[in-house]
């Protein structure tokens, strides 16, 4: 099964190190269980070359990133800027993410967009400016808003992804109104799809006045039956794309990791390739 299975971000999953792992190391030791991560920091800001360059070394070959869009290239903080100022941003993130490149490390970057990001003239041309400055680099794109799925828009929006070479971010996510997007279950690009697993808390999704909401956000463990049914949608994603990618977005209260291991369990698969365990190190 062409089927790779990780979590979001490498800090916060306890379960997989031992006892005063730092920080530093514990790409590592996360590389000796999953094909593959999400990197979120690069959310909230471009990260320096040299922190790409660190990761390519600490991965076994065959490990690949997702790496996120940096906030401001989503317009998550709302900035106006010139189109030169965009421009330069873009290529700074481009540069800095260059040994992703040259390692073929790099699965593809990803664009989620806001909860208010949703289907219009203007957005579809922001869609196309982005696709254009990001040149030839695999981009996967994800909507936070549920209007691009409406049956008014549902196939242009698959349409216009699919000429565009977008890789369909499809979600698992609480149906909590308009910032919620449904579960589509179709590829756009022939070679690649992305699922992200954001878990079915559906009264932590949205912000409802608390001040702990992105603590809760994700508060959700997925039950046997429900990793069957995600089991059942990935073969028949797999009949619409070479590969797909399963990232588990639910660690509010550290199930991520538990539940990517129990998926992989289920899919009966055994990667190979990855960073040899500690234990297994003197293992004939």
């Amino acid at each position: 099964m062409n089927l790779s299975i990780g979590v979001t971000g490498w800090g916060d999953h306890d379960q997989l190190y031992p006892a005063g792992t730092k920080s530093q190391d514990k790409l590592a030791v996360y590389a000796s269980h999953f094909p593959v991560v999400e990197i979120d920091s690069a959310f909230y800001a471009i990260q320096p070359k040299r922190n790409y360059e660190k990761w390519v070394k600490e991965t076994p070959v065959g490990f690949t990133f997702v790496v996120k869009a940096f906030s401001k290239m989503t317009g998550h903080q709302r900035e106006k800027m010139s189109s030169e100022e965009v421009r330069e941003m873009f290529e700074a993130y481009i540069e800095s993410i260059q040994p992703l490149l040259d390692s073929g490390k790099l699965r593809f970057v990803l664009f989620q967009f806001p909860p208010w990001f949703s289907v219009s003239k203007e957005n579809v041309q922001k869609l196309r400016v982005i696709r254009e400055l990001m040149g030839d680099i695999p981009l996967a794109l994800e909507f936070r808003n549920q209007s691009w799925y409406s049956s008014k828009y549902r196939e242009q929006t698959l349409s216009f992804m699919k000429k565009g070479n977008w890789i369909h971010g499809i979600v698992d996510e609480p149906q909590a109104g308009e910032g919620s997007a449904p579960t589509v279950l179709q590829a756009t690009h022939s070679k690649d799809t992305l699922v992200r697993l954001h878990g079915r808390n559906v009264h932590g999704w949205n912000k409802n006045g608390r001040e702990d909401w992105r603590e809760v956000r994700f508060l959700y463990r997925y039950n046997d039956e429900e990793l069957q049914e995600w089991k059942d949608n990935v073969e028949y994603l797999l009949q619409q794309s070479e590969h797909v990618t399963v990232l588990f977005n639910n660690n509010s209260g550290g199930d991520a990791a538990d539940n990517a291991k129990q998926f992989i369990d289920l899919c009966q698969i055994e990667y190979e390739q990855l960073n040899p365990k500690q234990m297994d190190l003197f293992q004939e």
